[in-house]
């Protein structure tokens, strides 16, 4: 992969792999006074961290699991999308579905970002598409089990 060039006017370290496995780095809160969510309240919460991804290249900005599980908090726009072309701050929208109040503590770790490639395919129009087995079957159409 190719490196990203990135400005860091956060309190905090970069984001870095916890593992060298991990898919994702840790996104930390970047503020100067904590930040209160109460139930059902999102709010942008600031990182500090802006970007240049190469072209061909995506961030995507997701839910840390053990918050949306022990405190309901999560990302609301799941997976945010940075382009390779935005140049501002990266900011995680997180809302609080749980049923107390939750406190965004300076360099909390509060998403977690992936890179990732992409494609940009060209559209072409057409009447009519070739058939499959699923056809149009939508929503629930495999089954229960």
């Amino acid at each position: 992969m190719e490196s990203i060039r990135i400005i860091n006017n956060s309190h905090h370290e970069l984001p870095q792999y916890a593992t060298a496995l991990s898919a994702g780095m840790d996104l930390r809160a970047n503020l100067d006074q904590p930040v209160t969510l109460r139930p059902l309240e999102r709010k942008l919460i600031p990182t500090g961290l802006r970007m240049a991804l190469p072209a061909g290249y995506e961030a995507q900005v997701r839910p840390r699991s053990g918050l949306a599980l022990k405190k309901g908090v999560t990302v609301l726009n799941t997976p945010g999308t940075i382009d390779a072309d935005y140049r501002g701050e990266i900011g995680v929208i997180l809302i609080n579905l749980g049923d107390g109040d939750f406190v965004v503590e300076d360099g909390e770790r509060i998403a977690q970002m992936v890179i990732a490639r992409h494609e940009q395919p060209r559209l072409i129009p057409v009447v009519t598409l070739d058939d499959t087995e699923r056809g149009e079957g939508g929503f629930g159409h495999s089954g229960v089990k």
